[in-house]
C-alpha cells in the first residue's frame, strides 16, 4: 500500500526547503503544494485547519497532518504510516 505524502509550503520558506530535502534524502515520493504560487493549493491548505489560516509548511501522510514537525516526530510518522 502507498501512503500519500503531500508537503504544503512555498519555494521561498526555508523550512519548506528544508523538508523537500528531507524527504528527498529518505528516497519518499512526495508531492509538492506551493501555496503561494497556486490558489487551489492554498485552498486545500487552509481546509485542513479550523481557523483556516495559511499555516505551512504542513505534511500530511495520508490522513495524518503535521504542522513544521520535528524531525523526530516526521520521523517517527513516516515510520509508522509508510
Amino acid at each position: 500500500m502507498k501512503i500519500d505524502i503531500k508537503l504544503y509550503g512555498a519555494k521561498r520558506c526555508h523550512k519548506t526547503q528544508y523538508y523537500k530535502t528531507y524527504l528527498d534524502d529518505l528516497n519518499l515520493e512526495y508531492v509538492f503544494l506551493d501555496v503561494e504560487l497556486d490558489h487551489e493549493h492554498a485552498k486545500a491548505l487552509r481546509h485542513l485547519y479550523e481557523n483556516s489560516k495559511l499555516n505551512f509548511p504542513t505534511i500530511t501522510i495520508g490522513e495524518k497532518k503535521l504542522r513544521n514537525p520535528s524531525d523526530n516526530d516526521l520521523k517517527k510518522w513516516i515510520e509508522k504510516l509508510v
